[in-house]
């Protein structure tokens, strides 16, 4: 009965607003932390805030782990909290210092904690097959672009282009879109037809894989809105805590009668 009633309250629209807004505000924390002039006037604010904002976290986990038990960890969402916070209470003196910075990793706890940002992730890794895919023959493109770059302008004597190596790494740069034009200026002074090569590998490259990219996120993000809300472990196991503690009312009732 106890178990049922910590549940109904952790699970509540209320209490996850409660959560949502303690997590922006110790995000705000943080990121005040690393400004100087606050730091330096309102430093122990600042830690009492994270400290205070780290001990609610860790009695919404354990009430979370009290009320589902061992079910608590069937739901993705509740192991991504249960890490973040895990990692939070790592002491973070001596050589494990460096943990301190990792503190900001619980402002992703909002994405967990909101609807809209939580479809939005699954729609990602659901297009990570597609993504991996895409990957894999963008990287077959630089490099036969890269063997076919190297032989037209390895003997130019620009650096960019001076073997294998340092061409594919140009190749990456103009695929971003960064500074491609200079590069093919610089070389079109000794090879005028170069603009061909850049053309064709941009379209290629460049306009046509980051559509494709596009296309598969979109893809796996319409297919995630389309699908229903999905109904976690956790829920399931609190309408059943609750059915049997209606159960058991009902038997007393009847003892009674």
């Amino acid at each position: 009965m106890v178990r049922a009633r910590v549940g109904s309250l952790v699970e509540s629209n209320r209490f996850q607003l409660f959560i949502v807004g303690v997590i922006v505000v110790n995000a705000l924390t943080l990121g005040a932390e690393t400004t100087t002039v606050l730091h330096a006037n309102f430093g122990p604010l600042l830690t009492f805030i994270d400290h205070l904002a780290l001990a609610i976290f860790t009695v919404e986990l354990a009430a979370r782990l009290y009320a589902f038990g061992w079910r608590f960890f069937r739901d993705p969402w509740n192991v991504f909290d249960f890490v973040i916070v895990a990692i939070s209470l790592i002491p973070t003196a001596g050589p494990l210092s460096v943990l301190r910075a990792l503190r900001i990793l619980r402002a992703l706890r909002l994405v967990a904690m909101v609807p809209s940002m939580r479809r939005v992730v699954t729609a990602l890794v659901r297009s990570i097959p597609g993504l991996v895919s895409l990957s894999g023959l963008l990287v077959l493109l630089v490099y036969v672009g890269g063997v076919i770059a190297s032989n037209l302008f390895g003997d130019t004597g620009d650096p960019r282009f001076s073997g294998l190596g340092p061409t594919l790494l140009t190749l990456f740069q103009i695929t971003t879109g960064d500074g491609w034009s200079d590069v093919m200026r610089d070389l079109m002074v000794q090879k005028p037809f170069a603009w061909v090569f850049f053309l064709i590998y941009l379209l290629v490259g460049t306009f046509t894989m980051l559509n494709l990219f596009i296309a598969v996120v979109c893809s796996a993000m319409q297919e995630e809105v389309a699908l229903p809300a999905p109904r976690t472990g956790a829920h399931d196991d609190l309408v059943l805590q609750e059915v049997r503690a209606l159960r058991e009312e009902v038997r007393a009732l009847r003892a009674t009668v």
